[in-house]
């Protein structure tokens, strides 16, 4: 009966061993990390959640579109708050919906930069496409959007 209980407790250890030498494969690599981030955001945005849009941010975050006007081509700038508070103000039975196309991620370190072309629609209609690009820190709390700039244009999208 000892000896029984001996291997019961040899088999558990290993099994232990066995179960927490396993947990890093299900760990994300800095670049799935970043990428969440960026989901996080426009998932909050769809939902219209101002608070998951929000932690996707530093405070200090940056928001810049290029924009093409007849005159020439300029950046315009908008505050992370007044772009939080403008989702939270979707009216009612409207849908924002920026579909990413694809990710391509960089990271060195505690800073990432990740370009996504996108194409958006609202209320499944589509309104525009172009690319963001982002520039994330690790911070203490995780990875935050500190820069974002975009283009916008009505076509050519990519597929």
């Amino acid at each position: 009966m000892e000896e029984f209980k001996l291997k019961s407790k040899n088999w558990i250890l290993a099994a232990l061993l066995v179960c927490l030498l396993g947990f890093p494969a299900f760990s994300q690599t800095p670049e799935q990390e970043v990428e969440a981030v960026i989901r996080s955001l426009f998932d909050g945005m769809r939902q219209k959640d101002a608070t998951k849009v929000a932690d996707a941010f530093s405070p200090e975050g940056l928001m810049q579109t290029v924009q093409q006007k007849p005159e020439g081509t300029t950046v315009g700038s908008n505050a992370v708050a007044d772009f939080v508070k403008r989702i939270a103000g979707t009216p009612e039975g409207t849908t924002l919906d920026e579909r990413i196309l694809s990710y391509h991620i960089r990271v060195d370190g505690h800073m990432a930069s990740a370009w996504t072309p996108y194409k958006f629609y609202v209320n499944d209609t589509f309104s525009h496409c172009g690319v963001n690009s982002f520039q994330l820190v690790k911070m203490a709390s995780g990875w935050k959007i500190v820069y974002i700039i975009d283009t916008r244009r009505k076509e050519p999208c990519e597929a």
